[in-house]
């Protein structure tokens, strides 16, 4: 999810940070500051008005201690009364993605239009290419009429001078499944029946309007104020999300209170074996096909919107799930935190009953600078157990398929294909594939472009972090069929 680094996002984190630091100072009793410190008098508003602004980051804050705004009916409760909620809960709130109503822009339905570029050249190809004759030259320049338009692209393809652009609705855009649409005053509501919690819409949103339940608070209060061992369990992805090497990492997450730190890597390698094992026995049955994906939006893409590649989805558990029941397994009373790049894991986990709680990248840094806490200057502690260089490469684009290749070895035919990014022509193409088969028999289906290491929880820009990855699992030995993971 190439979504570069903007002010929407930083101040998503700044209210995270706000969030932590409000814990840690008071356990909430002045959160109602928080809107204000983010926005003061002095600072130019981004909206209409600074109290605008101000009512939105309350909207936004109320996302960061787990609520959700479009569920949220009293306008005059305070964050601090949001925050008392928060640590009085037991059971954790549904996993959600919502659209602060005052926030959405309303942007225009998407579009082409055509800008000053345009020449009125003599060969007219966009006039010429339009299937509903959409397209008139009128002083000396094309003009789309929005009545006959079915936004087709033609006319953009084919303009020779790139005159004609796409102006679109960037949430629309990015949700590959179309659970997002405009209502009648134009404001964006997602469809909960469709939605994948890919998190696309989220990243992709320039006004920040869109919000997920955050679980921070609930982990903070389990660290803080109860008397469980609680362990993090660190997914692949986050080497290289933060300054300092994975040693320096694991001491500084103790120093915020977790008891221990575990490799998510480690069932990864648990992952492997059984893919390999499965993917062997259904080739001996004349499977045509088997898609190999560690995202829960790409299996609830599958059951919801891609039935026919249904029967070709691996049966296999994901790394988390491994992990989450190996430390289960060793500490039955222990507290699991998923720690990693993705907002469907908190899905997930809600089936999973050895994972209590899930934390993105993003989080676990807004703690850290609120507990004041530097990872490079925390010290070095190993990890509880150690993975194998297959189960580092998973976060990385091509690196699932890679590790069950390596495993698989001579014992079946195995070509594999690389779908990179769980976008709206890639869900054809696995229709297509499902339906007409291909060339290939294994198919990695990853939902964010260039794999985990961009999805929308991460810090860190998705080139750096796929280069810190690759050196990672360049450290680490070979798994192979007789590796009795979770042991090292």
């Amino acid at each position: 999810m190439l979504v570069p680094k903007n002010n929407a996002s930083f101040m998503r984190t700044k209210i995270l940070i706000k969030i932590a630091e409000s814990f840690f100072a008071d356990r909430f009793a002045n959160a109602d500051r928080i809107p204000l410190e983010l926005r003061p008098k002095e600072m130019n508003p981004s909206r209409c008005c600074i109290y605008k602004d101000r009512a939105v980051l309350k909207y936004r804050c109320m996302a960061g201690m787990g609520a959700c705004p479009e569920e949220e009916t009293d306008e005059l409760k305070t964050l601090k009364s949001y925050g008392e909620d928060a640590l009085s809960r037991e059971e954790l709130p549904k996993s959600k993605l919502s659209v602060i109503d005052i926030a959405c822009s309303a942007c225009i339905k998407a579009q082409y239009m055509v800008s000053n570029a345009c020449r009125g050249c003599f060969a007219q190809p966009c006039r010429l290419n339009c299937p509903k004759e959409a397209i008139t030259m009128i002083n000396g320049r094309a003009h789309i009429d929005p009545e006959k338009c079915v936004n087709c692209g033609r006319c953009h393809d084919v303009c020779p001078y790139h005159s004609i652009i796409k102006v679109p609705v960037p949430c629309e855009e990015a949700c590959p499944v179309g659970a997002i649409t405009k209502d009648e005053f134009g404001k964006e509501h997602i469809d909960t029946e469709k939605c994948i919690s890919c998190g696309k819409c989220l990243a992709s949103c320039p006004f920040g309007a869109i919000v997920e339940r955050s679980q921070m608070v609930d982990v903070l209060k389990q660290l803080h104020e109860t008397e469980n061992k609680v362990v993090a369990m660190l997914a692949p992805a986050v080497i290289g999300q933060f300054p300092g090497n994975p040693k320096n990492l694991v001491a500084a997450l103790k120093k915020a209170g977790f008891d221990e730190v575990i490799e998510v890597a480690v069932g990864a390698d648990i992952t492997t074996q059984k893919e390999a094992a499965e993917f062997i026995e259904r080739q001996e049955k004349g499977a045509k096909l088997m898609t190999t994906s560690c995202c829960p939006a790409y299996y609830r893409a599958a059951k919801v919107h891609i039935p026919e590649i249904q029967p070709f989805v691996s049966d296999t558990h994901t790394p988390m799930y491994y992990t989450a029941e190996l430390v289960k397994k060793d500490t039955p009373n222990c507290k699991t935190v998923f720690i990693g790049p993705c907002l469907a894991k908190r899905v997930e986990a809600e089936y999973d009953p050895n994972v209590d709680y899930v934390l993105t990248f993003e989080e676990v840094g807004a703690m850290f600078v609120a507990a004041q806490i530097n990872v490079e200057e925390s010290g070095e502690e190993e990890f509880s157990k150690i993975s194998c260089a297959q189960g580092r490469q998973f976060p990385i684009s091509g690196g699932v398929a890679g590790a069950v290749q390596a495993l698989v070895g001579n014992k079946a035919d195995y070509r594999p294909e690389k779908i990179d990014g769980l976008s709206k022509e890639n869900i054809k193409l696995l229709k297509r594939y499902a339906t007409k088969g291909c060339e290939n028999n294994m198919l990695e289906v990853m939902c964010c472009e260039g794999g985990c290491v961009s999805g929308p929880g991460c810090v860190a820009l998705p080139a750096k972090a796929t280069r810190a990855v690759q050196n990672y699992v360049a450290t680490g030995e070979q798994l192979t069929p007789e590796t009795k993971v979770g042991e090292k």
